[in-house]
């Protein structure tokens, strides 16, 4: 009896925690998301009249084009963050360090945008955001193959098929993000088409694990 005792005390605790982590997490993204607000182009009086709109888009696409790649990534990843959350019932110390140092990595995405804005845009620059966008999926992952390890972490009703297809969704962001670093090299269009093919990768990964299903 005292041990089931423990047992409930320690889950209410950690499911605590879980709770806790996660209004921390809405938190910083928000914040990224009003960053990026920020970091769009802001016209001038002059730039709102009908003449000179046009040419104000057409000075700083570059930089709109940035924010809605930014946009986009923090958004995919909030996604998988309810996802991974809504799954599990507690957290525990290092799932907790996973997830801060997601977070951390978010945030470091958010900053080599800034320079990339603020310097102009370079191979440089579109590599970092690559690379810091990668670690962001990279410590998502880490941090779901930990919670369900020996599903140590996960909610009694969640299927094993359910837990597969989630690690799918997972991979296939970090993978995306590493495939457009090579593209930042060859050129600022590229990269920004590369961007796209989350979609295919997201597909290759369910396709693979099907096809080891049959063998």
């Amino acid at each position: 009896m005292p041990d089931k005792t423990e047992d409930k005390t320690r889950l209410k605790r950690e499911s605590l925690q879980l709770h806790r982590l996660e209004r921390m997490v809405d938190v910083v993204y928000a914040i990224v998301i009003w960053r990026l607000f920020l970091l769009l182009p802001k016209p001038t009086a002059k730039h709102l009249s009908w003449e000179h709109i046009g040419t104000f888009l057409g000075d700083n696409i570059g930089a709109f084009l940035m924010v809605i790649i930014g946009l986009t990534v923090t958004i995919i990843y909030w996604i998988q963050n309810n996802a991974l959350f809504g799954n599990l019932q507690s957290t525990d110390s290092r799932h907790s360090i996973l997830s801060i140092l997601q977070i951390f990595f978010l945030l470091s995405f958010l900053v080599s945008m800034r320079e990339g804005i603020e310097l102009g845009p370079s191979a440089g620059t579109r590599a970092l955001e690559s690379v810091t966008a990668a670690m962001v999926g990279i410590a998502g992952g880490w941090g779901w193959a930990y919670a369900v390890k020996n599903r140590r972490l996960l909610l009694p009703e969640v299927t094993e098929g359910y837990v597969y297809q989630l690690r799918d969704r997972i991979l296939a962001e970090p993978i995306t993000a590493i495939i457009t670093i090579p593209c930042a090299f060859v050129g600022p269009l590229l990269w920004e088409v590369s961007w796209l093919s989350y979609p295919l990768v997201v597909w290759l990964a369910r396709r693979r694990r099907r096809a080891k299903k049959t063998v």
